[in-house]
């Protein structure tokens, strides 16, 4: 199981604290508010609305050094809009650790 990371933010940083703050801050505002539209275009049957959400939504797991999670999000964003929600619940759980350790930093 993947761990989200600050590892890639650090890398781009080039040490630049300011800038790591600025990039964790702006992580903690979007991504709860991205998770929840995202969990209620799903209760509303908006597949197509929720392949748009997980396109935006995977560039932060990207940033959280989660390749394989950013995988199975590339996956799901194509195939949910043809109603194949077998790897929806294994991605909330991904946005749920996300989510966790986001609250902690």
């Amino acid at each position: 199981m993947e761990t989200p990371n600050l590892n890639y933010v650090r890398e781009i940083s080039g040490g630049d604290k300011d800038f790591e703050a600025s990039m964790l801050s702006i992580l903690k505002a979007e991504f709860p508010l991205e998770f929840l539209t995202l969990k209620k275009n799903f209760e509303n049957n908006n597949f197509e609305q929720v392949s748009l959400d997980i396109h935006k939504i995977k560039h932060k797991i990207s940033m959280l050094g989660m390749k394989k999670s950013f995988e199975l999000a590339s996956e799901l964003e194509r195939n949910i809009k043809n109603g194949d929600l077998e790897q929806y619940n294994k991605f909330v759980d991904v946005l749920n650790r996300i989510n966790v350790y986001l609250n902690t930093k």
